[in-house]
């Protein structure tokens, strides 16, 4: 089963949020963060418009959340440059999808945003 529509508003309010204060108005057609819900993830992702002018956008992983339904909680994941989706170590999963938001936001050791 798929997020239902109160799940998808705390995440509109959480993790969309979080992609709307990263996105500077000045720069959003040169950077911009997306938030996109697919089944039980919710990911941000970094996007870009094709340096040479040529071709599609650049979308590049910035965090992924994941909630294990049958546990009540959520993950936390990072796109490691092998360009995998990894479990983020430092963070343990917890039921509250704001405090691993937090987290990403904080980005301690530079795993998110560089």
């Amino acid at each position: 089963m798929s997020f239902n529509e109160l799940e998808l508003k705390r995440i509109n309010r959480t993790v969309g949020e979080l992609c709307r204060r990263r996105t500077l108005p000045e720069f959003a057609g040169q950077l911009r963060f997306e938030c996109e819900v697919h089944r039980h993830t919710v990911s941000i992702w970094e996007v870009r418009p094709p340096w040479d002018g040529v071709g599609g956008e650049t979308r590049m992983g910035v965090a992924r959340f994941r909630f294990v339904r049958s546990q009540s909680v959520w993950q936390l994941y990072w796109m490691r440059r092998d360009l995998k989706w990894h479990r983020y170590g430092p963070a343990e999963q917890t039921p509250d999808l704001a405090a691993l938001v937090a987290i990403v936001e904080a980005d301690e050791y530079c795993a998110f945003f560089g």
